[in-house]
């Protein structure tokens, strides 16, 4: 009998797949409550979602039934004037992700290394296993501070085209030590920056700016945590000049649609309402980080980004995790390597840390 999966290639038959968080309404189904009981602390969502005038701009969309631009020339201008850019610098994905995925299809020929620093955003590993790099990882101190030792060490021995830094890191919401950004772009690599949380890190952590003067800097961006566009998938990078036609080579040509674009634009538009609410969630990182300090069974870890992640101690992690499901309260639970007995809780509105404390409380 004829067996498709003999069609599969050979690297991918073995592999892992990527674990994603559900959406609402398997999650519903899954507990057995209504989605309005649900409060989704698990993949640090903007709780505040879309502005108004993006939903607005979305429910009067003219051009649905027309392809959008390839180049995405408008949001790509609005971007660009936002951030004080080149435009010529800027491509747009389907969310940051399509980006990392289109970054290694560019550079790497199976085989070659990527350097990856665990723990952190599982897609750099998973992007590289699909695409047959061989990902060397450097591990974060016990604090998930970047050993940039060893990273210079696995640099010299495995010889990696790329490194992928998220900055602030996820899980944990750390940033770089001040300097480390400056000494990686003295080594022979091609350094990815992941500034997916970046909005919510103190002013000027950012290094976006510095990508048209870097030839070995990438800086990539998301508008799912801080515009609240999660469902609609648009991220942008900031790349080298040099890379610029060949990502354009091979690209997909329609890849952000229009509702995503528009969105985008919108959201850039008014982006000083969107730094309000950043701000909000900022002084509830805060705020929640204290209260969360008041259980003895739980090490909060300090964040700059939108969640705050947890080491549980003495106490079972998942355990604690399906009691709180069961109280319609989810958050992301983590036993791998570096991350045993840890949660993680997305930042949500006051009313969602008062309902989190309230299940701790009973737990």
């Amino acid at each position: 009998m004829y067996d498709p999966a003999k069609l599969v290639r050979s690297h991918i038959l073995d592999m892992p797949a990527y674990e994603p968080i559900l959406p609402f309404e398997v999650l519903s189904q899954q507990l057995n409550l209504p989605i309005e009981r649900l409060i989704k602390l698990d993949a640090n969502e903007n709780p505040y979602g879309p502005l108004p005038e993006v939903r607005q701009a979305l429910a009067e969309l003219p051009f649905t039934h027309i392809y959008p631009d390839p180049e995405s020339r408008a949001l790509r201008q609005a971007l660009a004037e936002y951030h004080g850019m080149p435009p010529e610098n800027l491509l747009v994905g389907a969310g940051a992700d399509e980006l990392i995925d289109l970054l290694l299809r560019l550079v790497i020929e199976p085989g070659d290394a990527i350097l990856n620093c665990p723990p952190t955003f599982g897609m750099y590993a998973f992007d590289g296993d699909i695409n047959r790099a061989r990902v060397v990882a450097a591990p974060r101190r016990a604090d998930f501070s970047l050993d940039l030792e060893a990273v210079e060490r696995a640099i010299q021995q495995y010889q990696p085209k790329l490194i992928f830094l998220a900055n602030p890191n996820n899980p944990d919401g750390s940033l770089l030590a001040p300097g480390v950004i400056e000494r990686l772009l003295t080594l022979p690599i091609l350094a990815v920056l992941d500034e997916a949380y970046i909005e919510f890190a103190p002013p000027g952590s950012s290094r976006l700016s510095w990508v048209p003067q870097c030839p070995n800097l990438v800086v990539l961006r998301t508008f799912s945590k801080w515009a609240g566009l999660a469902g609609l998938r648009v991220g942008f990078g900031a790349f080298p000049t040099d890379l610029m036609p060949h990502l354009w080579k091979i690209k997909q040509p329609y890849n952000v649609s229009v509702a995503a674009s528009t969105a985008a634009i919108v959201s850039l538009q008014k982006a000083d309402q969107l730094e309000v609410l950043g701000r909000q969630l900022v002084e509830e990182r805060k705020k929640l980080f204290h209260r969360l300090q008041e259980f003895d069974w739980l090490q909060p870890y300090p964040s700059h980004s939108n969640f705050i992640l947890c080491r549980v101690v003495g106490r079972d992690a998942y355990a604690l995790k399906s009691r709180l499901a069961q109280a319609g309260i989810l958050v992301r639970y983590f036993n791998k390597p570096g991350l045993q007995d840890h949660i993680r809780i997305s930042i949500g509105k006051a009313e969602h840390s008062d309902a989190l404390l309230a299940a701790l409380k009973e737990v």
